[in-house]
Order: C-alpha cells, then sequence, then structure tokens
C-alpha cells in the first residue's frame, strides 16, 4: 500500500508562468461551465470548509483576466461577486459559537458549514480565509471590479477584520497556520485603506504577530517555532505557516517575518528526509500538504540555500484544491494567486552547511530530534521510525528492557565532512536501572549511498542489544509506500521482531494501518482533535530491528555496529587505545575520543576514507 498524502516532491512542478497560466486556463473553462443562475462557483460536493471557496474562485478568474484580459471573465466575476456579498456574508452569531468577545455585534464572518449551529468551531480559520480572498480581489479589481462593488467588498473585508480581532478570541484552535494567516490578511487589507487606517491595522497586525504568536513560540530541535494546534510543528501546516511568513514578508516588508520564515525553513531543512518524506506532528503526523505550501518553499528555499522542495507534498493538490471528481474547489485559492505573483525560483541543492539536528549526504539522511536521538533514518530509499519496546521510543542500547537513549545532561556533537564522508558523533549520558551514569558515543558515517552507525558504551550487565529502528516505509517512483523489510547488516545477529499482541497499543509493521492512523487510534480526542504525536507515545511495542553486540569489541566497552543500505562485507574492527576507540570498517577509519572530550569537554572525532 501507500501512503496517501506523501507523493512528488514539490519543486517538480512546474512553476513558469506559462505552467501557470495553464493552470488559470483550466479554471477558467471549469467555472464558467460550473456558475450558477445565482452566481456561485462553489463545487456542488463542498459542505464544510466552504464559505470562502466561491470566493476564491472569483479571485482566481480576476488572476486570470488580469494576466489574459479573456472577455468572458468580467460578467463571471461580478455575478459570482455579488453571490458571496449576498448569500455567504454573515452577521448574526451562528448558535453554539464558543469563542466570542463580543455578542450581536453584526461584524460579518465567513462559515466553515452553512447550516446555522452545524459547526461553528470552525467559522474563526474560515472568515480569516475569506479576508484573504476578498483583499486578493480588491488587489485585481482594477479595470474589473466597478466602485460600488469594490466598495462592499472593502466594507466586508474591513468587517472581517474586526471580526477575527474584537469579537473573538484571537487564534482560538491555537493553530500557527490560521492565526499567522489572518496577520498576513490584516496587512494586505491595510493597503487599501485610508492613510490613518491603514497604519492603525498595519501595526495592528504586526502587534499580534508579535504578541500572540512569536511571544508564545515553542522550541524544537533548537529551533524557536510558532504554536500549532499545541505543538511545535506538524507536517502538513508547518509548511503552510512557511507561505504564510513568506506573504507576510512580501507584502509588508518586515525583517521579523523573514528572520522567524528563515529559522522555520532551516528546521524543516534539518528533519525532512532526502527523500523527502517526514513524520511527526500534533494534528496530521503524515499528512502533507501541496499548493498550499509552495510559495513558502520556495521562497525560503532561495533565502537559506536549500532544496526545500524536495517535500513530497499531496501533489493532487499541487495547484489547487479539488474534490473527490478532480474539479476545481476554491478553498486556499489565494495561494494559487501568490505563488503566480512571486517571481522567486526554487533553490534545488542542498546546503552546505552542517546542521546540529541532521546529518545529510547523498541519499541517506538522518533527523535527529531534541536529544539527539535519530527521529527518522533514510538510507537505501527505506525510512526507518524509532522503535518502541516496553513504551519507551528511540534509537540505541537496550539492557534488561530498559533504552539507553534519554539524556541525563548535556548532549554534545561533533560533525566532520572528509574525502567523501560525512559523519557525526553524538555523546550522551545516559542513566540505567542501576543508577550508574554512562555515556553513549554513537558515530554516524555516510558516503551518500549508505549509513553506518556505531554505538559504544561501558560495558553492561546481562543481554544488550541495540533497537536500531522501525522500518517503515520506502520510496516507490512519486509513491512512498509501506515495508516491513530492511536492508541492514550487522557486526553482530541482527533480527527483525514484531510484536505478539494485535492491539492499537503495539505497531505492527505488517499490518496496513499507518502510523498516523495508529497515532490517531491511540489519541484521546478522536481524528481531527487529537493529538497524533501524543498518542503515538502511548505505544507500548513495535516491529523492531536488534543488533547484538559487535564481537572484538574491547573488554571494558559493549560496542554495536549496523550498516544501512546496500548489501556487501561488513567486518569492523575496534581498538581501544589512549587516543580512544578505533572502528575500522570497509569504507573508513574513525577514532572516537574518549568520552570526557577535548579541553573544552567537546567530543573528539577522526575520520579517514
Amino acid at each position: 500500500m501507500h501512503l496517501p498524502h506523501q507523493r512528488g516532491p514539490l519543486h517538480d512542478l512546474p512553476d513558469t508562468p506559462q505552467a501557470y497560466d495553464a493552470v488559470l486556463a483550466d479554471v477558467v473553462e471549469q467555472a464558467l461551465r460550473r456558475i450558477t443562475p445565482e452566481g456561485s462557483l462553489e463545487h456542488p460536493d463542498c459542505v464544510d470548509d466552504i464559505g470562502d471557496t466561491s470566493l476564491g474562485i472569483t479571485s482566481l478568474l480576476a488572476l486570470a483576466w488580469q494576466r489574459t484580459k479573456d472577455p468572458r471573465l468580467p460578467e463571471a466575476v461580478h455575478r459570482s461577486l455579488a453571490f458571496h456579498l449576498r448569500e455567504r456574508v454573515y452577521v448574526e452569531d451562528n448558535p453554539g459559537y464558543p469563542n466570542l468577545k463580543i455578542r450581536n455585534s453584526r461584524f460579518p464572518y465567513a462559515r466553515y458549514v452553512l447550516e446555522a449551529g452545524a459547526h461553528p468551531i470552525g467559522d474563526w480559520p474560515s472568515t480569516v480565509w475569506a479576508l484573504l480572498q476578498a483583499v486578493d480581489v480588491l488587489d485585481l479589481a482594477e479595470g474589473l471590479v466597478d466602485g460600488e462593488q469594490r466598495g462592499r467588498l472593502l466594507q466586508v473585508a474591513r468587517g472581517y477584520w474586526s471580526r477575527l480581532t474584537e469579537a473573538t478570541f484571537f487564534n482560538p484552535q491555537e493553530a500557527g497556520n490560521q492565526a499567522i494567516g489572518c496577520v498576513v490578511g490584516g496587512l494586505m487589507l491595510a493597503r487599501h485603506l485610508p492613510p490613518e487606517e491603514r497604519e492603525q491595522v498595519r501595526s495592528r497586525a504586526i502587534g499580534l504577530y508579535v504578541d500572540e504568536i512569536r511571544a508564545h513560540r515553542v522550541r524544537d530541535r533548537g529551533a524557536l517555532l510558532p504554536p500549532e494546534h499545541g505543538g511545535a510543528y506538524d507536517n502538513n501546516y508547518g509548511p503552510i505557516s512557511l507561505s504564510f511568513l513568506a506573504q507576510a514578508h512580501r507584502v509588508s516588508g518586515e525583517e521579523i517575518f523573514a528572520e522567524d520564515g528563515d529559522a522555520l525553513a532551516r528546521y524543516i531543512d534539518a528533519r525532512l528526509t532526502g527523500g523527502g518524506f517526514d513524520n511527526g506532528g500534533p494534528r496530521y503526523s503524515e499528512q502533507h500538504s501541496g499548493f498550499e505550501s509552495v510559495l513558502g518553499l520556495r521562497y525560503f528555499s532561495r533565502r537559506i540555500g536549500s532544496d526545500l522542495g524536495r517535500y513530497r507534498g499531496d501533489t493532487r493538490w499541487g495547484r489547487h484544491a479539488v474534490k473527490a471528481d478532480g474539479g476545481v474547489d476554491g478553498h486556499f485559492a489565494w495561494m494559487l494567486v501568490w505563488q503566480t505573483q512571486d517571481d522567486t525560483r526554487w533553490h534545488r541543492t542542498p546546503s552546505a552547511s552542517a546542521a546540529r539536528h541532521q546529518l545529510r549526504a547523498g541519499t541517506v539522511s538522518v533527523a535527529f530530534d531534541s536529544h539527539l536521538t535519530p527521529a527518522l533514518i533514510e538510507a537505501g530509499g527505506t525510512y526507518y521510525l524509532p522503535a518502541a519496546v516496553g513504551r519507551q521510543h528511540g534509537f540505541g542500547p537496550v539492557v534488561d528492557g530498559f533504552l539507553l537513549c534519554r539524556p541525563m545532561g548535556e548532549v554534545r556533537v561533533r560533525d566532520v565532512r572528509t574525502e567523501g564522508l560525512a559523519a557525526k558523533l553524538v555523546t550522551k549520558p545516559v542513566v540505567g536501572r542501576d543508577h550508574v551514569l554512562r555515556h553513549v558515543r554513537s558515530l554516524y558515517v555516510t558516503d551518500g549511498t549508505r549509513l553506518w552507525v556505531t554505538v559504544a558504551v561501558e560495558r553492561l550487565d546481562g543481554a544488550p542489544y541495540l533497537l536500531a529502528g522501525l522500518p517503515y516505509a520506502a520510496d516507490d517512483g512519486d509513491r512512498v509506500r509501506r515495508t516491513a523489510e530492511a536492508q541492514v547488516t550487522s557486526a553482530g545477529a541482527v533480527r527483525l521482531t514484531h510484536p505478539h499482541a494485535e492491539d492499537v497499543h503495539h505497531f505492527d509493521a505488517r499490518s496496513e494501518r499507518t502510523q498516523e492512523q495508529a497515532a490517531f487510534a491511540l489519541a484521546l480526542d478522536p481524528r481531527g482533535y487529537g493529538n497524533p504525536d501524543e498518542g503515538w507515545r502511548h505505544l507500548v511495542t513495535s516491529s523492531a530491528l536488534e543488533a547484538d553486540p559487535a564481537p572484538g569489541a574491547p573488554d571494558d566497552l559493549h560496542v554495536f555496529a549496523v550498516r544501512y543500505g546496500p548489501d556487501g562485507p561488513f567486518t569492523p574492527a575496534f581498538e581501544h587505545g589512549t587516543e580512544g576507540l578505533t572502528v575500522r570498517t570497509e569504507a573508513f577509519t574513525a577514532v572516537i575520543g574518549d568520552p570526557a572530550g577535548d579541553a573544552r569537554a567537546e567530543p573528539e572525532l577522526t575520520l579517514h576514507a
């Protein structure tokens, strides 16, 4: 089976002006066939996330007219804009809406679901989306929209802003992408207002960003990130936030948006595998967005100098939102407008700079979590998640059921690149059930096609083994397929084990259940409301690669040595001398310094091909 949402790299989508004109031409033909006598451009199957969709297609028609002057479009724009202003602008409070600060304000808003009281919780983001569609139409109105309609739309857009910032609590879903989108709406609205009001709205928008979003950033993997649904980063919404930061910088010129976008972009770059697969998030751990993320990934790929477009997007939504029949939907249409207007081109090569939380070369990558434990390993086209044993998740030595990967002190890192090799040494103090402090030294070395992992720790009692990952997915052209197979060679015996229990607390890689489905099943709340990252932490056991200690290790150490990627001879040798632990493999010789480190207590590593 294939993962449904992680498909082709977004930078593979053609992004020339001619390509965008072709997309708009298709939207135009669909819209002209669809428009109803009332002027609606909504997809007939649309039920939820509907409040902004007709206006979204109106904005695309306006963009197409500005580029082509197609004589069929002015009437369609006029009729569909009239429909939105007449039928999709609500001023009576939606029954049951819980996030009001002012009742009966009569500020306009958009509904997530049209039926009164049916799903009012979605009205705040739907109003953000309607504001963004409205300001796009205002931007594109010159020579197309008459003064009366333009004035009415500007009045509604002002009202949307007031509804979002005065009549309701700001960002009630704690969703960074929605909140930054609201800020962008304010910045774009301000440009259409008289000077005094313009500065007031612009200052309010930037103030909301500083006080309500930036002040509440969440730290993960060394980066401060806009909070997303109660967590730090979401695989679906994180890149969408990046797109909003790009637009905020484009329209305002404020460096704060560029700086925070750079930080988020470098974070995404460090966690994203070379093949574009990723996993984890408080809203959707596996679902990837599509066209909604192109602007941000492209804009900041150029700023940070890395190939962010390798992100495997849901290319079914590669150009715009679509329904099950493939028909265009106007949801998030502003993202197509902005990326069409932006002339930034993709940066397509990896960054040459070392990142603390990543090792990447060629087709091999390791993304490390905040504790410098691998969160995702990529080698030989296969992706390995942290395995679970006894409710403990990670990579590292296991003794008597206890996983030695949680640090008890400062974690130190040394990066080395030489002679076609890239390496990272992670030194981590850990404490086991025996309350003895030990130092786990993990060396990761790659030549761009294979990954060697050597883990050394002071000698352990019992029968320790290395928990070496959960084989989960593999590249399959422009798709990612599920797998339970691994290309792993070990100096000691290696085995792939699977849980015996079959309930949701035990994840068997051979099953058809995806990680995201399992995580939602373990979450406290149902899908769409529950936190899959939090749910996954309740996992007890999983399929797991287990590697026994390497033979020939020094008497005072347990050493584990595994290689991910293509098969071949693998007989590493080890020697403990005055300079540290020497590791010799078929591809390199490395000397791992003693845990005490150099004069500054930093880990020492020498490496030769």
